[in-house]
C-alpha cells in the first residue's frame, strides 16, 4: 500500500469514527430529530433474536432475515418512534432514560465510492427511575453512505452477546 491510500485510509477511520461517536452523543443527549437526520432515506435497522446453540451450530445463534426480530425497522418506524417520546404518552419512556453509549474497535471492512462497510463494539447503559438499569453488549454492521463531507447510516445491524434479556423494554436506539 502507497503512503497516499494509507494516509486517505487512516483519514476515513478518523472521519467514521467521529461520525459514530457523534451519533452516540447525538442519542445521549436525546437530540433524536437531530439523529434522525443521520439516518438514510433506505434505512434498514436490524437485531435479530438470539439463541445458544450447541458446539458446532453457532453459525445458527441469530435469528435470519425475515424471522424473529427484536427490531426489524426503516426510516418511517424510526421516525414513529421518536414521534411517540415527543407525546409524552410513551410510558417506557416518561420519565426518560438516561443513556450512555460507548462505541469501540471501529474497524473499516470495505468501502467502494460512497458506502463504506463498518464493524464495531458497543456497551449500552441505560438508567431509569430510581434503580432501573440496563446494560446491552454487542457489535454492530453498519452501512455508511457518504453524505457530502459526513455519512448516512443506511443500514444498521445489531447483535447483542446477550440470549436472554432482563431489560422491561427496549425502547432505546442503539
Amino acid at each position: 500500500m502507497i503512503a497516499s491510500d494509507r494516509a486517505a485510509l487512516r483519514d476515513l477511520q478518523y472521519d467514521v469514527e467521529q461520525f459514530l461517536y457523534r451519533e452516540a452523543d447525538l442519542i445521549d443527549e436525546r437530540r433524536f430529530d437531530d439523529w434522525l437526520k443521520l439516518l438514510a432515506d433506505d434505512l434498514e435497522y436490524w437485531m435479530p433474536v438470539r439463541s445458544t446453540r450447541a458446539l458446532g451450530d453457532e453459525g445458527n445463534e441469530f435469528a435470519k432475515p425475515g424471522e424473529s426480530a427484536l427490531f426489524d425497522d426503516d426510516k418511517e418506524s424510526m421516525h414513529q418512534r421518536v414521534r411517540k417520546l415527543h407525546t409524552g404518552y410513551s410510558w417506557a419512556e416518561d420519565p426518560p432514560s438516561r443513556t450512555r453509549h460507548v462505541v469501540s474497535n471501529v474497524r473499516i471492512e470495505s468501502m467502494t465510492n460512497d458506502l463504506v462497510e463498518v464493524r464495531c463494539n458497543f456497551m449500552l447503559y441505560r438508567s431509569r427511575l430510581a434503580a432501573d438499569e440496563d446494560l446491552w453488549v454487542g457489535r454492530r454492521e453498519d452501512r455508511l453512505r457518504r453524505n457530502g463531507e459526513s455519512f448516512l447510516i443506511a443500514r444498521r445491524h445489531i447483535y447483542l452477546d446477550q440470549v436472554s434479556l432482563s431489560s422491561k423494554n427496549l425502547s432505546v436506539f442503539f
